[in-house]
């Protein structure tokens, strides 16, 4: 299938296609339509599976196809004619067209980039984003500009409905991306709020990772007689993911271990995912110190520092970013090749989203879990959710002290050759990969850092493996 098949304005497809675009991916196929249509969707998809094209391609068209001769004055052109009157202009409230919401900060600037991408050719068309971090007289600028879409993190966007600055009766069009993800945060009050403030008749459009519990209630809530698109379960993903665990003995063999796996050869770039915001910082100086390129990211970092992190990022000054389940989502960086779970995440989902962000763009990828011998239970529950069994591998010279309860893989038999990253032992024998080999992933405790006796010594002095963060929402990413 064509994007010209879908029904698109044709300066959305001229957009598409300059920028590299060469077919829907199944969730656009879908999607697009339907949006087109005028209908109600519920979308469950895989990350990285293109669904933020998915909800705005057919959003873009339905703005584009608006008479600018119905849209009167915008709020800055009245500023400007009040001001040639010598008047003192007065602020009036923006009154978007379309709203997006998304849980993070690092997603809702993905999101603008790729609007920006794709409307490069309708000229009155603007997207802005809304969020904490950014200064409040550069947010004031940009909604004094009345743009037709906004996209906005809930508690950024809550502060500026309260004061005035924002009137939905116009809105047409409410997006929910990573639904999921903003109810784990704590947003479910805020998105109600924001919902009951916008008009009856608007279209939603709610994506997530799954629609089940408590996302699937509010779902029936907020839409009107949805389409459901289920492309792929959150069981079925990741096949061009190499995924392994590493049994650690205590804090010591897990921070020599990762300075190990981090000069592997075939690695390019990687996101080291901590549970706290100490860590994150601590680690990324102890890697700087010892040579490595490295860069911390988490919510305590004003928004200019994080979008300076990632801008290094994708340029490649930075090779080794450590952060927290801040920067799970929304971060788009093909030349990733390694994930590595330092902690493992409160909830399996979220094990899925930190290993997506490499593997993008049709590349292979290695996730790798760091995981003390009394998280094994932990690792059992990443694989129920995604139906898949993570093998167990062991580097020579790094081996724990213990060994696991029962062994629940073997890797590729046949063991190690030239060229191999992957290891591998006979069935029956422990695996033994080369020397800055790839492993895998797994989640953590609940309720804690990185859990078990072990972690009481060694390794980085300052860390607080013990407290959570990254789970629920805090101001920093308001």
């Amino acid at each position: 299938m064509t994007f010209e098949a879908l029904g698109l304005n044709t300066s959305i497809i001229k957009a598409l296609t300059d920028a590299g675009y060469t077919a829907p991916t199944p969730v656009q196929q879908q999607a697009v339509p339907a949006a087109i249509a005028g209908k109600d969707l519920l979308v469950s998809s895989q990350t990285g599976s293109g669904k933020t094209a998915a909800f705005m391609l057919p959003s873009l068209h339905r703005l584009s196809e608006i008479d600018p001769a119905t849209a009167g004055k915008t709020p800055n052109q009245e500023m400007q004619a009040a001001r040639a009157r010598g008047e003192r202009p007065r602020f009036k409230a923006a009154q978007p067209k379309m709203l997006v919401l998304t849980p993070t900060r690092e997603l809702a600037l993905q999101v603008t980039t790729n609007t920006d991408k794709y409307s490069v050719n309708l000229r009155r068309i603007k997207a802005v984003s809304i969020l904490g971090g950014m200064p409040y007289p550069k947010q004031m600028q940009l909604l004094a500009k009345n743009p037709e879409i906004l996209v906005a993190t809930p508690g950024r966007l809550i502060d500026h409905m309260e004061s005035g600055k924002i009137d939905f009766s116009q809105l047409e069009i409410l997006v929910l991306d990573e639904a999921d993800r903003m109810l784990d945060m704590g947003f479910i009050d805020d998105i109600e709020k924001i919902v009951a403030a916008t008009p009856a008749n608007r279209q939603t459009m709610l994506f997530s990772a799954t629609l089940d519990g408590v996302v699937g209630n509010m779902a029936r809530r907020i839409t009107k007689d949805p389409q459901v698109i289920q492309i792929l379960s959150a069981a079925n993903k990741h096949e061009n993911i190499t995924q392994r665990v590493h049994f650690v003995d205590d804090l010591s063999h897990k921070n020599r271990l990762l300075d190990h796996l981090l000069r592997d050869e075939t690695l390019d770039q990687a996101v080291v995912f901590t549970a706290t915001k100490r860590d994150a910082d601590t680690i990324a100086d102890r890697l700087n110190i010892a040579g490595f390129s490295a860069a911390a990211l988490h919510g305590d970092m004003h928004q200019g520092a994080r979008n300076r992190t990632l801008d290094s990022l994708r340029r490649g000054s930075v090779k080794i970013l450590i952060a927290t389940d801040v920067a799970a989502r929304g971060i788009d960086v093909p030349s990733i090749t390694h994930v590595f779970n330092y902690d493992l995440p409160k909830f399996p989902e979220d094990y899925v989203h930190r290993i997506g962000r490499t593997g993008r763009a049709g590349r292979n990828g290695h996730a790798i879990s760091l995981v003390n011998h009394a998280e094994g239970m932990n690792v059992k529950r990443i694989e129920r959710f995604t139906k898949q069994l993570i093998p167990v591998n062991v580097v020579e010279g790094y081996e724990p002290k213990k060994t696991a309860s029962a062994p629940r893989s073997s890797a590729r038999p046949g063991g190690w050759k030239p060229g191999d990253n992957r290891g591998g032992a006979k069935p029956g024998q422990r695996s033994f990969s080369k020397p800055g080999s790839s492993s895998a992933g797994a989640p953590r405790r609940e309720g804690s850092g990185a859990s078990g006796e072990g972690y009481k010594g060694g390794g980085y002095k300052g860390s607080n493996p013990r407290s959570n963060d990254g789970q629920r929402r805090t101001y920093g990413d308001r």
